[in-house]
């Protein structure tokens, strides 16, 4: 069911220790459970499993628990053993698992949507289920009557969500490219204000209560970081995936970013270090450089005799440029474009050979990666997609070696 656990070579890239294969369809989230050896898989099978690694160094589910629908999303609370599984139905369903990890008891099922769950959260100091789906809605529930407490709609599907214990701040993406943050309380909420910035639908959210930072990423194979605490907005776009992003981790201790994209990408972000915003695109109706009209000038055209010119970006000042003044690629990793992008020809010029050097590590999943999850404290990382595979890796090599030390002694 799962290839032996790999001894641990130094090297600059995450080490594969573990394949988990079993599933008969997408596994939609797979978690690591804490001090143990072992994790919890979700899938599209209507299978809950939980997998134990054995004296063999092989992984073999100790719990096999078939559930009425597709399972969708999962979240786990190790402290009480609860585990909430979000299903294709729009149904949750609560379980509590016995110490040894040998048994799953039903505790209660809750009629959270109307539609496929996207995301789960669990929280107990309040005791609520908070999820989003797609029938366009967050939901909380009380997990002590079961009750439905509030719902909150949206023009498209809620994708994903982070939530803030304390201060009761949910942040919900949607399929819109937006982010909308909500103030939860008892029976209502109040929207705080809704962050736009990507050009496609966010796919996954991070969200750091220590520098009351929100990365989220997207299906426009960008990642942006927001600064809330700080009231700035968009603070940071980055740039270095090929395919939609779809899971994120931010490493508070070691200031790095992991991100994770469907094609398999995995890329570590050094986030300790000074970067610049990118700037907000311009607009105007000619080249700021040359000031050759643009295509939809038709004044501009007809008095100086010339055709219209495409718009472009510089990446670099933002400037709206032509073809001809824009006729140079370059990578500027400090502004998170780890890959060649247009810049308008003076800003080429200006960026040094060491402006191009990455501020960023890329590696190769080798399999499709629609969820990842971290246990931080001991460098691990697990992955899953729509191949069925569960992936787990050491990520000590590229996130650094003394995680459990550093995080001890905190």
């Amino acid at each position: 069911m799962a290839a032996e656990i790999h001894a641990r070579p130094q090297s600059s890239r995450p080490v594969l220790l573990s394949k988990v294969e079993g599933h008969q369809d997408a596994v939609s989230a797979a978690l690591l459970i804490p001090k143990e050896d072992g994790l919890i898989t979700a899938s599209e099978d209507r299978t809950i499993r939980v997998w134990l690694k054995r004296d063999s160094g092989q992984y073999w589910p100790s719990i096999y628990h078939t559930m009425s629908s597709p399972c969708s999303a999962m979240a786990y609370h190790h402290d009480s053993r609860r585990i909430f599984v979000g299903q294709d139905n729009g149904a949750i369903m609560e379980f509590h698992i016995s110490e040894d990890f040998n048994k799953m008891n039903f505790v209660k099922t809750y009629p959270a949507h109307q539609n496929r769950v996207s995301a789960v959260i669990f929280c107990l100091g309040v005791e609520w289920v908070i999820s989003t789906g797609h029938d366009k809605c967050v939901s909380w529930m009380c997990t002590r009557s079961g009750n439905m407490l509030g719902r909150h709609y949206f023009t498209s599907w809620a994708s994903c969500l982070q939530y803030d214990i304390e201060t009761q701040h949910a942040f919900v993406g949607d399929y819109s490219g937006q982010i909308t943050l909500l103030k939860l309380e008892q029976n209502t909420c109040t929207v705080i204000t809704t962050l736009k910035g990507h050009e496609g639908s966010v796919a996954s959210l991070w969200w750091d209560p220590v520098q009351r930072l929100l990365f989220s990423g997207a299906s426009d194979h960008s990642i942006i970081l927001w600064d809330i605490g700080g009231r700035k907005g968009r603070t940071l776009l980055l740039q270095g995936h090929h395919d939609k992003v779809q899971a994120i981790c931010y490493i508070q201790l070691t200031r790095q970013l992991v991100s994770c994209s469907a094609d398999g990408g995995i890329a570590v972000w050094n986030m300790d270090i000074s970067r610049e915003e990118a700037p907000q695109w311009l607009e105007s109706d000619s080249c700021q450089k040359c000031e050759q009209p643009f295509f939809w000038n038709i004044k501009q055209m007809w008095d100086t005799k010339t055709l219209g010119l495409r718009q472009h970006h510089c990446r670099k000042c933002g400037q709206a440029v032509c073809g001809k003044c824009s006729t140079k690629r370059s990578s500027y990793p400090i502004m998170g474009f780890e890959f060649q992008v247009r810049v308008c020809d003076s800003c080429f010029e200006s960026i040094k050979d060491e402006d191009r050097t990455s501020l960023a590590t890329f590696h190769e999943g080798k399999h499709n990666i629609s969820h990842m999850s971290m246990d931080i404290s001991r460098g691990l990382m697990v992955t899953c997609g729509s191949d069925r595979i569960v992936k787990i890796w050491d990520m000590t090599p590229v996130v650094g070696c003394s995680l459990a030390t550093g995080l001890s002694s905190r």
